[in-house]
């Protein structure tokens, strides 16, 4: 009697986390709902889940659905209220009210997610609390990479070549302009004025005298605390490149050519320009030329400091790094790493014959490593100092919070 088995290979639970309370809460959603469409489905089930503006999560198929988020007040009718927490070593979303249920277990979470509160290690942090092993960047590097100016100083320690710089809070300007002008006047003319933890070039502007800078400046400070103000590469070309991996190996994907009519990338140009009938498809929408026409000195260059840069920040997962090149002198400058790219730059890959459901495979197996290889360390010890300690005195240091609000 020959006894046939079949083995059924269980797929992993993957939440993807998109959304949030971000200027670039839109943008999240498009690169998700990509990334949806696109992942192995043989091997993974795909849970997405959405956290809106006000910060609430929902769960439910028809997050899966670019077109529901035309009207949000579907979701919050229709969707899972759910909150993401852990529960005899399963991780949980649970549904939010009185009674409490169980809506789906989880194996991984996938943040795809663009902006301050949520790509800046704010949710990063909230998901080591719980404990889930996530895809991508860990705390400290995905909040290194929200940062424009902690960005540069550890490039600046890391050797790597970039442009000079002042930066500056908003209460330094409104106190005294003037100084911060002058010291502006010594990078000299014409400047780029950029919000330091923004991405997707919102609140990015040139000045090319005192009153454009005095301007552009006003216009960062609607967004952000701190700014940064650099010089502006002459003769400038922009190219990107993608590092894959972590602090032991990294891929290099082919490097692209930004092209736009402005002094530099816009956030009409990467996500408007090209699809007027706003059917965006992310930074699909920006035009660009691949491979960059630069030369091969300089796309060694290029790649060796993006390595350089993904490993001074203990990256993970897959990142997009910027850089500025000077055509004339044919200097380059890295410019910024981002956490979460828009559409996952799966199209700098492409080239190299790894299609979008190929990377975010890697992307994920990546994770999973980076989690064993976690778990292997000492985090916390299993004895308690505490216990049979009497320094309070029995109960009696509990009095004081008696009635307190904490």
């Amino acid at each position: 009697i020959i006894i046939y088995v079949e083995v059924v290979e269980m797929k992993l639970s993957i939440g993807v986390i998109f959304g949030g309370n971000s200027l670039e809460h839109e943008l999240s959603i498009l690169t998700a709902v990509q990334a949806m469409d696109n992942i192995d489905k043989e091997r993974y089930e795909v849970v997405p889940i959405y956290i809106t503006k006000d910060k609430e999560w929902y769960t439910g198929d028809m997050l899966k659905d670019i077109e529901v988020y035309q009207d949000l007040s579907l979701i919050k009718r229709y969707a899972k209220n759910v909150v993401l927490i852990k529960k005899k070593g399963r991780f949980i979303l649970q549904s939010q009210g009185f009674f409490k249920r169980e809506v789906k277990e989880l194996d991984l979470v996938f943040p795809i997610v663009h902006g301050t509160s949520v790509e800046d290690g704010v949710l990063q942090g909230y998901l080591k609390t719980v404990g889930i092993p996530f895809v991508g960047s860990d705390v400290l590097a995905s909040a290194i990479s929200q940062d424009k100016i902690v960005q540069k100083q550890v490039f600046e320690v890391s050797g790597l070549p970039i442009t000079d710089y002042i930066w500056f809070y908003d209460s330094d300007y409104l106190d005294d302009p003037d100084t911060i002008v002058k010291k502006v006047k010594k990078l000299g003319f014409p400047v780029i004025v950029k919000p330091a933890s923004l991405g997707s070039s919102v609140g990015i502007g040139t000045a090319k005298d005192e009153d454009e800078l005095r301007e552009k400046i006003e216009d960062a400070l609607n967004y952000d605390t701190k700014i940064v103000v650099e010089e502006m590469v002459k003769n400038l070309t922009e190219v990107n490149i993608s590092v894959l991996g972590d602090y032991e190996k990294q891929d290099l994907s082919e490097i692209e050519e930004v092209m736009s009519d402005n002094d530099l990338l816009t956030y009409e140009d990467k996500y408007i320009n090209g699809n007027k009938k706003g059917n965006t498809k992310g930074m699909l929408s920006a035009s660009r030329k691949i491979p960059a026409g630069i030369t091969e000195h300089q796309k060694e260059e290029v790649r060796s400091v993006a390595t350089k840069a993904f490993r001074a920040l203990n990256s993970t997962g897959n990142v997009r790094i910027d850089f500025l090149v000077d055509k004339k002198s044919k200097k380059i400058y890295i410019n910024e790493v981002n956490a979460c790219p828009g559409s996952l730059a799966f199209y700098l890959w492409e080239p190299l014959n790894i299609d979008y459901t190929e990377l975010l495979d890697r992307m994920i197996n990546i994770a999973i490593k980076d989690y064993k290889r976690k778990l292997k360390k000492t985090y916390s010890f299993d004895s308690n100092i505490l216990q049979g300690f009497s320094g309070l005195k029995g109960t009696k240091g509990l009095k004081g919070l008696k009635g307190s609000k904490f």
